[in-house]
Formats: structure tokens, sequence, C-alpha cells
């Protein structure tokens, strides 16, 4: 017999909205991201929190986003749709 635990894949969390997310996955894409999120509004934009000093910045559908940078769990914020009148 032996002692040895099977390997545990590793978790990256992060947060759209203040809602957690769990995924085995260390980069996703900002569609990937948002193809999670429920009920949301087609043209709907992906904000991802600067951390420190950085600015918080938009992350396109097809930009990929490193889960485990260290400064904790990615935070994201949903935004809607430019409206034009």
């Amino acid at each position: 017999m032996s002692d040895q635990q099977p390997h545990k894949p590793q978790t990256y969390h992060y947060f759209v909205n203040n809602i957690r997310y769990d995924t085995d996955q260390p980069t996703l894409t900002g569609a990937q991201i948002k193809a999670r999120i429920p009920n949301l509004e087609p043209g709907t934009g992906l904000s991802l929190e600067g951390h420190g000093n950085e600015p918080d910045r938009l992350i396109g559908d097809d930009e990929v986003v490193h889960l485990d940078t260290g400064h904790g769990p990615a935070r994201f914020t949903i935004v809607p749709p430019a409206t034009f009148g």
C-alpha cells in the first residue's frame, strides 16, 4: 500500500461582481469568463481590477487572463453594453 495521495489538480479562483468562480485552468479568455455568467446580455464588457496603482482595464473576448498572478484572485466587474441615444 502506498501512502501517496492522488495528485489533486490546482484550483484557481476569480470573482465577477463579487461572485466566486473556480476553475482548474491557469488562464482563461474574456469570452470563457463571460460564458460562465448566467443571463449575460450580449455586448456586455468585462473589466479587470488593477493591483496597487494599476488602473482597471477592459478585457477583450480573445484576451488571455492569467489567474495565478501571486496578487490573490482576479476580480472582474461587468460593464453594461453601451447605449447610444
